[in-house]
């Protein structure tokens, strides 16, 4: 089979993070879904790998260890995937631990705007019982909560009408430089991917700029094919991966079955000029 053929989904997120499958259920998914090489990329976190590693393993699905970092560039957060990381390095695990510090407060700070500017209260702890943990604690997880007491009808309803940049329960934040993300990535031993670029409002201008100061920092890929793009998007983000000479990645950013609107494993196949991330990867 061409590499490019290959169903590739190295995007997705467990209930470590933002997402609503433990990583074994998750890895059964993909199994079923016909995903023949996964990877696990929750966010600012890696404790999800080993399970999910040994649940593959189970399943004979060949497994890649990785995890999404939040990152702020030219004050706009965008985000950097780690594929093939060793998540026991401790310079990756020291900078996701940094990364997350600051999250807890946010989301308080995101519960008192709702409070004041909407007048929906309880959501800092309505949203809490999604994750457990509040050092994980994310705008996905208010957002379901949002649509759990139908103050949005869905999930992506909850961000169209709040916790984005100008509405309520929009605080911004902090996150990790560019440069220290795809730097631990590569200390960890991991390839850094740009996760879903066609989401971010970035002008031409500065798109050059992030691709290139990317790069120069050692990042390797972007994504083209992925559940937050467009059909049209694949061939555009293709295009861009040849210019700047990015190898291409593929993966859904799976949560949940009913928040997003492509299945882990279900997505088009990359553009035929397209040179896959795992390209020259060897697994079982």
């Amino acid at each position: 089979m061409s590499a490019i053929l290959l169903n590739a989904d190295l995007h997705s997120h467990s209930t470590v993070s933002d997402g609503v499958l433990t990583p074994s259920d998750l890895a059964i998914r993909a199994k079923r879904n016909g995903v023949e090489l996964w990877a696990l990329t929750d966010h600012d976190e890696v404790s999800g790998v080993a399970e999910a590693r040994v649940a593959a393993a189970d399943l004979r699905l060949p497994f890649v260890a990785g995890v999404e970092v939040s990152v702020t560039w030219a004050g706009k957060t965008v985000h950097i995937v780690g594929l093939q990381v060793d998540e026991t390095n401790p310079q990756l695990l020291a900078g996701l631990a940094n990364t997350r510090s600051g999250r807890e407060r946010r989301a308080r700070d995101m519960a008192q705007d709702l409070q004041q500017r909407a007048g929906i209260a309880g959501v800092y702890e309505g949203a809490l019982k999604y994750v457990g943990n509040p050092d994980l604690i994310s705008r996905s997880h208010f957002a379901r909560y949002l649509a759990e007491i139908g103050a949005a009808s869905t999930v992506s309803d909850a961000f169209k009408h709040f916790l984005t940049e100008g509405k309520p329960g929009y605080v911004p934040h902090r996150w990790a430089s560019l440069k220290d993300a795809v730097s631990w990535i590569r200390e960890a031993g991991g390839v850094a991917v740009i996760a879903h670029p066609g989401r971010y409002e970035l002008t031409p201008l500065a798109f050059d700029c992030f691709f290139r100061e990317f790069k120069a920092f050692g990042g390797v890929a972007i994504e083209t094919v992925t559940g937050s793009h467009t059909v049209d998007q694949y061939a555009e983000y293709a295009g861009i991966a040849a210019r700047y000479g990015f190898l291409s990645s593929r993966g859904s950013d799976f949560h949940s079955p009913e928040d997003f609107e492509v299945d882990i494993g279900q997505l088009q196949a990359l553009p035929r000029d397209s040179v896959p991330v795992w390209a020259h990867w060897r697994f079982d």
